[in-house]
């Protein structure tokens, strides 16, 4: 579509739950506006999971970026992903701003991963897709060092 441009150019990490063995529970990114991207990429990224572990990922929207009135995107969420076929694995949830509830001024969202049953190493990214007014890199959060 742009063959001129780099890849980075067209999309920004925004928000990252960094690879770590998480514990039964839930972990979110924080919140991000959608004003700035035409769409939005989560990545969720499974490495070993614990013993009959099992990882619920979803993406929820809030009104501002405080989650206030924070409640899940329908249709936004991954299949479970258990322990028997689970490890290494990874799931892509897209989604455009305008599946949000904006009528009602949700206009954040943010990437959710539940692990259940035992600890287990996990990741998810949000990625912004086609920016509106810059190149998309200039939205980078300040943990991505390079760009090469």
């Amino acid at each position: 579509m742009f063959p001129n441009s780099k890849a980075s150019e067209m999309l920004a990490v925004l928000a990252t739950i960094d690879p770590a063995s998480q514990a039964a529970g839930p972990v979110s990114t924080g919140w991000v506006s959608v004003a700035n991207h035409l769409g939005f990429l989560a990545v969720v990224q499974t490495g070993v999971l614990g013993t009959s572990a099992t990882v619920d990922a979803k993406l929820q929207q809030a009104l501002d970026s405080s989650g206030t009135g924070a409640k899940d995107i329908p249709g936004k969420a991954i299949t479970q992903i258990v322990k028997a076929t689970g490890d290494n694995k990874q799931a892509l949830i897209n989604i455009k701003p305008e599946e949000l509830d904006t009528v009602n001024g949700f206009g954040f969202v943010r990437v959710t991963v539940t692990v259940g049953v035992a600890a287990s190493i996990t990741s998810a990214q949000l990625l912004g897709v086609n920016p509106r007014y810059a190149p998309a890199d200039a939205a980078n959060q300040a943990a991505v060092v390079q760009v090469v």
